[in-house]
């Protein structure tokens, strides 16, 4: 019966995720729900940091527990990658995922910054890293240097992240911000981009805002 039923979830995972396209296409329907992050900090806890952060940091402890289960115990790490190893990307199956990053930089960024600024942020990494892969992959055509990322795709992340800056904050702040979001989506260091993009573009973003 056990056999039967990990059989019928290995075709139905088959049949969502049988091309690298529609793979990253749920990728990103599920990063771009990412944005209740902010959202919630904003809007449900009305930049309350003190209690954001202790509900975030449960969350993290929560993501923090699945992960050392996935990558200690045998048998919940086949049960993990049953249902979501299809999606992990190839740096995330012996470390920690994507979600946990987040988790981090959100309790980072609401501590650390200004409310509109760490909202701004936060957003920043589920909007332009999510337009980023999917108009890169669709119509990326011209490579930047050595990079696997295309003009058209850092384009996308530029656009959406400065769109949606200006609808919340001063449009210099918001400029810089996403200029900062776009370059940390492209450069190529050790660290992700739910940590690089919100952290750096709201580091800039702080600094022009004493600035302006």
């Amino acid at each position: 019966m056990q056999k039967k039923l990990q059989n019928l979830i290995k075709k139905i995972i088959f049949l969502l995720f049988q091309d690298r396209q529609k793979t990253e296409f749920v990728r990103k329907a599920i990063h771009i729900l990412s944005i209740l992050l902010p959202i919630g900090y904003r809007y449900v806890f009305q930049n309350n940091k003190k209690i954001t952060i202790l509900i975030y940091l449960c969350f993290l402890v929560i993501a923090m527990t699945i992960e050392l289960l996935r990558l200690q115990n045998k048998t919940f790490k086949k049960f993990f990658f049953l249902i979501f190893g299809v999606i992990l990307r190839k740096h995330e199956i012996h470390n920690f995922t994507g979600a946990s990053y987040l988790l981090v930089s959100c309790i980072v960024c609401i501590a650390f910054l200004p409310p509109d600024l760490a909202f701004v942020s936060l957003a920043f990494v589920s909007l332009g890293d999510t337009f980023a892969a999917l108009i890169g992959m669709n119509f990326g055509k011209r490579k930047l240097l050595n990079s696997p990322k295309s003009f058209e795709g850092i384009l996308a992340c530029f656009t959406s992240t400065f769109l949606f800056g200006i609808c919340f904050i001063n449009p210099i702040i918001a400029f810089f911000g996403a200029v900062t979001a776009s370059i940390a989506e492209v450069i190529n260091i050790p660290i992700d981009d739910n940590v690089k993009i919100p952290v750096m573009s709201g580091i800039i973003m702080c600094m022009v805002w004493i600035l302006v």
